[in-house]
């Protein structure tokens, strides 16, 4: 049977990644399956507060001792003596995970959250969030060794991926989430692993002395089919400050293996805590800008999302597209001791810029907030921090759980954003 042209590059190509990039080994695909499409809900801009323009420096690149960070740490056992019973689904849980679906810019694999503990704090790559698949029109074959254009400076010049390949190292464990993550998705479009790449700081020391402080970073972005309902428009760059930048790499791996196809090889850019608009795949261009350059395309689509204040003209007038600090539940399970059932929340704690302790939840409108003892405690922001709270709900009923997180900014928490329903 004749392969159709994309399963043949990813057949093809998967290779050729593995051999570009010395890996030995291609991942494990999904098998493809259609889903009813899921909206993405755009925030309702509004005011911004500041954001450091150095935001990115603020996440370490050396995460690998956190992962192993509850080792030996003793925390209360809140259901000692109890009985499991069953998971608890969220109200709504309709997705299904894991399998690509769509195609180009309507791409998606959503990542099942449910699946995240203390043990299990990366996603398998499988498992990875996509939010835009494969270009079909980029003939790989034909652009391969990969080149980068540099324009801006006095010469415009290409940067060669085979050059720049020695400068990569191990960055850490990051966190990334699309900004259109959502309830109908259910906020499955958030994922973690360790990422492989080349520092941004060592690609501007290869290019010399820089023309200005700001620059635009673009990706091959044409596809065949056309967003359905118009969800997403052709273009794909964002223009950040140098100061922005610092702590950002074009990442050529993930998961300890070369990029996958529908995650950017061979080389796509990595903003920590910046959304996953910001963060290019396909990367082929830096542009060298100044201070009057309009906004680019994606930066237009995703002004709301982003938390703009309107839809700025000039891309100098974009706050930083940077995560709030935010905390959900992504696990229920329904627990028994005695007579009474109890209910073990599952939960992660993630983006913003600063540890912190003050982590409370409730359960309904009408009800207070409670203290969540975070155990092991938060010890960074790059990566999320699994928490865990015993709840005893008063009776059979539907409640809504939502997350707090006092003294940081928490735009998307403070409108409930994160808010998940379940019925006992």
């Amino acid at each position: 049977m004749a392969l159709s042209r994309r399963r043949f590059l990813r057949e093809v190509l998967s290779a050729s990644a593995a051999l570009y990039l010395g890996c030995t080994e291609a991942e494990d695909g999904a098998d493809a399956q259609a889903l009813e499409d899921q909206g993405e809900s755009p925030l309702d801009a509004g005011p911004d507060a500041e954001v450091s323009p150095d935001f990115g420096a603020d996440f370490g690149t050396d995460f690998g001792a956190d992962l192993g960070a509850d080792a030996g740490t003793a925390c209360a056992d809140g259901l000692a003596g109890a009985t499991f019973e069953a998971v608890v689904p969220f109200v709504g849980d309709a997705v299904q995970f894991h399998t690509p679906r769509n195609a180009g810019w309507d791409g998606r694999l959503y990542t099942d959250l449910s699946l995240v503990d203390r043990n299990r704090l990366l996603t398998p790559i499988p498992e990875f969030y996509i939010r835009t698949l494969f270009p079909d029109r980029l003939d790989l074959a034909a652009h391969l060794p990969w080149q980068i254009a540099v324009e801006g400076l006095d010469a415009p010049t290409q940067l060669t991926l085979d050059d720049l390949l020695p400068l990569a190292r191990p960055m850490g464990a990051h966190v990334l989430e699309c900004s259109g993550n959502s309830r109908g998705a259910q906020f499955g479009l958030l994922s973690a692993t360790e990422w492989t790449g080349i520092p941004l700081e060592a690609v501007w020391a290869r290019l010399g002395r820089l023309p200005t402080d700001r620059v635009e970073l673009g990706g091959f972005d044409d596809h065949s089919v056309p967003s359905a309902n118009n969800h997403s428009t052709p273009g794909a760059s964002w223009i950040f400050t140098l100061d922005q930048l610092r702590g950002a790499f074009l990442a050529t791996g993930m998961g300890g293996a070369p990029l996958t196809l529908d995650h950017g090889f061979p080389v796509r850019l990595i903003v920590p805590g910046w959304y996953g608009c910001t963060c290019i795949k396909w990367l082929n261009l830096i542009r060298f800008v100044d201070d009057a350059a309009p906004a680019t395309s994606q930066m237009v689509e995703f002004a709301s999302r982003t938390h703009q204040t309107g839809v700025p003209a000039l891309a100098r007038d974009y706050q930083p597209a940077a995560l709030d600090q935010a905390a959900m539940p992504v696990r229920l399970e329904r627990w028994r001791r005695g007579g009474q059932t109890l209910v073990r929340v599952v939960g992660i704690l993630w983006g913003g810029s600063q540890v912190t302790t003050e982590l409370s939840i409730r359960f309904g409108a009408d009800q207070p907030f409670v203290p969540v003892d975070v155990c092991p405690p938060m010890t960074g922001n790059a990566l999320w921090t699994v928490f865990e709270h015993v709840w005893v709900p008063p009776g059979p009923g539907m409640a809504t759980i939502r997350c707090a997180v006092a003294g940081v900014r928490t735009r998307r928490l403070d409108q409930g954003y994160y808010d998940r329903a379940v019925e006992l």
